[in-house]
């Protein structure tokens, strides 16, 4: 960590969306969520609006592990609260609290209860479903079939940071919930902090760049001039419908990264194993490529702007292996993080009295030191693993 404080400000920023991309941000979530109440979805019923924002989050509710162990948190994450099981339930219990918080209210006011129960729960799902979906996106993972099959699947599409994403599911919401001092404030601040990001993350293409300030320039524009509750709604869709085809778009583009990589690396006679194709920040036409071969991985950036589309971004790391390794996965406090490796990488020490493995995946650490998440184990002479 004492290296990372001494970096320059886009290098921090850099390492840091790098080791923490370990799922979609929440205001991004929020955000879908928003933008689909301030769609018709939101007349649908009394309470559509929280319905939907917090279905949206809902699966979320495994964060509460990070407060537990951090081991647990990897192994249980995108998991559970994100499987075809909880898909199924979650939107019930969400519906269900609210309509309970409706018959409260009703009972407080001497009214009667306003939600209408059917179609909130066909809004729970569609927010609910919204999450996993946008998680699969990122290189985390998801683990859809969970509880019946742990399978990973990876999207490989989005960064955890995307100012386009962010742009376009925020409009309709900032338009429509900006008329106070307070809620401008607010928007302003969030703006303001989106904005810092881009600018520490470094590398941010012009284009993008002109695409941001144009993006928000157009919701002030919009805020000060007053736009219709039927035209919100028009461009709250609208804003979801291009949403959905870029991310589509980003999907499509890093499947063919792969494939072109894949070529490239055929034409040079290289033998892979496999390719990972991620995003990169506020890159759309870039793609951070991972190539795990027998005995290395490999690291390349394809840039289809770029004058050399395809070149190696970071000295190639080997994949350690032996019988350390395999010794320090049996240890108890690493089943967590053995369930979430995609491409595992080991460093081994050796002790006075032992040994000292440390489990990294190359998608976040790609340099020796200190990286989240990651692990250590400590071996004896006869790699049994020491109690923590």
């Amino acid at each position: 960590m004492s290296s990372l404080l001494g970096a320059a400000p886009g290098a921090l920023c850099r390492a840091a969306s790098r080791e923490y991309s370990n799922g979609m941000d929440p205001v991004t979530h929020t955000l879908v969520g928003a933008s689909l109440a301030e769609t018709r979805l939101g007349r649908w019923s009394a309470y559509a609006a929280p319905t939907l924002i917090l279905g949206a989050n809902a699966p979320d509710l495994d964060a509460v592990t990070m407060l537990i162990d951090r081991d647990l948190s990897l192994g249980f994450r995108r998991g559970w609260t994100h499987g075809v099981l909880a898909i199924a339930v979650l939107p019930i219990l969400l519906t269900g609290l609210i309509c309970l918080l409706d018959r409260a209210v009703a009972r407080w006011r001497g009214t009667a209860p306003r939600a209408r129960p059917d179609r909130l729960l066909l809004l729970a799902y569609i927010a609910v479903a919204s999450h996993p979906l946008l998680d699969w996106l990122n290189t985390y993972g998801m683990r859809f079939l969970m509880p019946f099959d742990g399978r990973w699947f990876y999207g490989d599409a989005l960064f955890i940071m995307d100012p386009l994403v962010w742009l376009l599911t925020g409009a309709a919401v900032v338009v429509a919930h900006s008329r106070s001092v307070a809620a401008v404030a607010g928007w302003l601040a969030l703006g303001g902090a989106m904005t810092l990001l881009l600018m520490l993350v470094g590398n941010v293409p012009q284009g993008i760049w002109l695409l941001w300030l144009a993006g928000l320039t157009a919701i002030v524009a919009a805020r000060a001039r007053g736009v219709s509750p039927p035209r919100i709604r028009r461009v709250a869709t609208v804003a979801l419908v291009v949403t959905g085809t870029y991310m589509l778009a980003m999907h499509g583009g890093s499947r063919l990264a792969a494939r072109e990589v894949a070529d490239w690396l055929a034409a040079r006679g290289s033998a892979y194993e496999e390719i990972m194709a991620g995003p990169l920040p506020a890159r759309p036409f870039a793609r951070d490529i991972v190539v795990a071969d027998a005995d290395h991985y490999h690291f390349l950036e394809l840039n289809w702007l770029g004058t050399e589309r395809i070149r190696v971004s970071s000295p190639a790391l080997e994949r350690v292996r032996g019988p350390a390794v395999e010794a320090a996965l049996t240890a108890p406090h690493v089943q967590g993080i053995r369930k979430w490796l995609r491409f595992p990488l080991y460093t081994v020490e050796e002790l006075p009295d032992g040994y000292r493995v440390t489990i990294r995946d190359v998608r976040y650490a790609r340099r020796p030191g200190p990286t989240f998440p990651n692990s250590v184990v400590e071996l004896d002479r006869n790699l049994r693993p020491r109690p923590r």
